[in-house]
């Protein structure tokens, strides 16, 4: 983030609302490297800051307003919506205003006195990709709040403050895992986080050190997560435990997998969610495991069994993540992923970087084929988390 895109912003904040910003804050999206659709069961997840950022221009208000701007959304001299903070409810707003006042309602049902803020957002983390736009939204503005109001929140606490707002105020059903990736992620690594007890150990993640790349392809398919698809699974999800009679998924043990399927009978989709849950637990301590012992290429075919359990048992991919997943393999992938909760967004693949050239043709080449629209590469740096900028 340079310090000519931080001063943009608080210029545009100027323009707007006739005064400076009392300061300028980033939070960025991020992409999950291993561990999908475990968060919300208890489980584990492994996932690492983009460069890609949420920043946030904020001044306080004691006058009961906050005012919400986003370059994203317009960018002429109107768009600045006003809202009264005693007058947040929680389902009220379907539009992107929600995510920001979401964090104001949640941290004044915390307890916490937020009495209104005027508030500039512009954000380069790409919208609908599964690469959290909406939570580093919440996190630039709770980070921000957090710091001008003093109100001692830890970056934890702060995400999972984040989360009540996704989930309670926005309607969708997210995990923890977002939010705190763009809260607590450090440069250089992947975050591996114990969702239950909130525990995390940053693994160190230098791909370019050993000659290899993750590429993130944006199929450009856009997902919401507020849609009722990824609701019917977490509660199906939740319907495995009840029969299992265990408090999450996170409580089947890997090596009790075939007897807890076979106690769940001809529960056929309860099985197959269960099936991936704790498949995928078990893929992200393998994933840990290599690389703390410094086999980073090994991950590889992690990954593409974590994309056939998310096709096939899941089910919450598509077409466009498929054929990335194929032709990028084909070309000589070490492995390759669907990332985010499915239904459209993107893939990682790990990529030997002499080879990422070669890899990135064939994909592009793929969707040419079947005239799908042409996907968004790039290669994904391991980022440090939310911060003041200014």
């Amino acid at each position: 983030m340079s310090e000519a895109h931080a001063a943009a912003v608080a210029e545009r904040f100027t323009a707007l609302y006739g005064a400076g910003p009392e300061g300028v804050w980033a939070a960025p999206g991020r992409v999950n490297l291993i561990g999908e659709h475990t968060d919300y069961n208890g489980g584990f997840v492994m996932p690492f800051a983009l460069p890609h950022t949420a920043v946030a221009a904020v001044s306080r208000r004691t006058d009961g307003v906050l005012r919400l701007h986003s370059a994203d959304i317009d960018d002429g001299e109107g768009g600045v919506v006003e809202i009264a903070p005693d007058a947040l409810v929680p389902g009220s707003d379907k539009n992107w205003t929600a995510y920001p006042a979401g964090v104001v309602w949640a941290l004044r049902e915390a307890g916490h006195t937020v009495p209104g803020a005027d508030v500039h957002l512009a954000s380069t983390v790409p919208t609908g990709a599964g690469l959290s736009s909406s939570a580093a939204l919440e996190v630039v503005v709770a980070l921000a709040l957090n710091d001008l109001y003093g109100l001692g929140i830890e970056r934890g606490a702060l995400a999972r403050l984040c989360q009540r707002a996704e989930n309670a105020y926005v309607g969708a059903p997210t995990g923890i895992m977002d939010q705190t990736a763009s809260a607590c992620c450090e440069d250089g690594h992947a975050l591996f986080l114990d969702t239950r007890d909130f525990s995390q150990r940053q693994i160190p993640f230098d791909l370019a050190a050993g000659g290899m790349r993750l590429l993130v392809v944006d199929t450009r398919v856009k997902h919401a997560h507020s849609g009722g698809e990824y609701g019917k699974r977490r509660a199906g999800c939740e319907r495995g435990a009840e029969l299992l009679g265990v408090t999450a998924l996170r409580d089947v043990a890997h090596d009790a997998l075939d007897a807890a399927l076979e106690r769940l009978g001809d529960e056929e989709e309860v099985r197959r969610l269960v099936r991936h849950v704790v498949t995928e637990d078990h893929r992200v301590e393998r994933t840990v495991a290599l690389l703390e012992a410094g086999e980073t290429r090994a991950i590889g075919p992690v990954l593409t069994e974590g994309h056939a359990s998310l096709r096939d048992d899941f089910r919450v991919s598509c077409p466009e993540l498929d054929l990335v997943v194929e032709s990028a393999l084909a070309a000589g992938a070490l492995g390759a992923r669907m990332t985010g909760g499915g239904f459209g967004g993107s893939v990682v693949v790990l990529v030997e970087s002499a080879d990422a050239d070669e890899v990135t043709a064939a994909v592009e080449k793929a969707f040419a084929a079947a005239r799908y629209t042409a996907p968004r590469v790039f290669t994904a740096v391991p980022s440090p988390g939310a911060r003041r900028l200014v």
